[in-house]
């Protein structure tokens, strides 16, 4: 296995909820009330969708706000992994990522592991970019591919801190057999007073539609004594995705990079529903401090 290149779920698609739109000359993010699930390849128009966007889509009335899906791995770090993370806008590579104790940071002397103080507080990240960035790996019911997932990416907090929460609590009340659980990907909205009252969507993850807590449980119950009788070694499979992630020290590669710098750390644009404090330098220190906020509320 080649060193210092990360071993990630093989990717089939995305999940977004917004997308990137020509404002004024320039590139831009724009969010989105509902799931857009596309393929891997963009033309002219932007993101081709994928065939399941269609078929969900049908089924909700035209617009995408539950999407039924399945975890790969029980260990809830390996579907979702969050960080705090810094990019250098010139060459489009990770600069420094960390989880709000220690990172690791690329400079002049290499990679260098260090104290994380988290954007807020870090003099050095907070002013060149940093923030909150997750990503999360789920497979979508009826499709194909056995070891295929959708990557939903997110600089937004509240969906970050809301799927931690639901993973960990799945996990625990399943008797770890959350990669068994049927689950639904959902859309939801709420509007505070840094959000001037607008709605903020983010993203969540409860049962399956129209199945209790307790019927999920026993289903996953189920389809573990299945995998069971026939060989399928789930933790086996979580030991691999572990020592893939481990194997690099980031995990976007860089063909993925320039998508992601577009949409998720634009410059000097609108971004997850809120303004870019680097370039608004005439507003108040209050105004500033608010903008961050909002931008960490989302």
């Amino acid at each position: 296995m080649i060193k210092g290149l990360a071993i990630t779920p093989p990717v089939i698609g995305r999940i977004s909820i917004g997308k990137v739109v020509e404002k004024n000359g320039k590139r831009l993010p724009e969010k989105d009330d509902q799931f857009t699930i596309t393929s891997l390849v963009q033309n002219k128009e932007g993101w081709v969708l994928h065939p399941l966007d269609k078929a969900i889509r049908t089924a909700s009335d035209g617009k995408i706000r539950a999407i039924p899906i399945q975890l790969m791995f029980n260990d809830p770090d390996l579907n979702l992994r969050a960080e705090f993370s810094l990019f250098d806008r010139t060459t489009g590579r990770p600069v420094c990522v960390g989880n709000g104790e220690t990172c690791k940071r690329m400079g002049a002397e290499g990679m260098q592991s260090l104290p994380c103080p988290s954007p807020a507080n870090c003099e050095w990240g907070g002013k060149a970019g940093c923030k909150p960035y997750g990503r999360l790996n789920v497979q979508i019911a009826e499709q194909e591919d056995a070891f295929g997932s959708f990557i939903f990416r997110t600089t937004g907090f509240n969906s970050i801190r809301t799927l931690a929460a639901r993973l960990s609590y799945f996990k625990a009340v399943s008797g770890g057999l959350l990669s068994c659980l049927p689950l639904t990907m959902r859309l939801r909205g709420k509007s505070t007073t840094l959000s001037h009252r607008a709605p903020v969507y983010y993203v969540d993850i409860t049962t399956r539609d129209g199945m209790t807590l307790e019927e999920a449980i026993g289903d996953a119950r189920a389809r573990h004594d299945n995998r069971q009788s026939v060989g399928f070694d789930q933790e086996a499979l979580d030991q691999a995705a572990r020592l893939g992630f481990e194997n690099g020290a980031f995990e976007e590669t860089e063909d993925d990079l320039p998508d992601v710098l577009e949409e998720f750390y634009p410059v000097g644009g609108e971004e997850d529903g809120s303004t870019n404090t680097s370039s608004n330098k005439g507003k108040s220190s209050l105004q500033d401090k608010l903008d961050s906020k909002q931008l960490l509320s989302q």
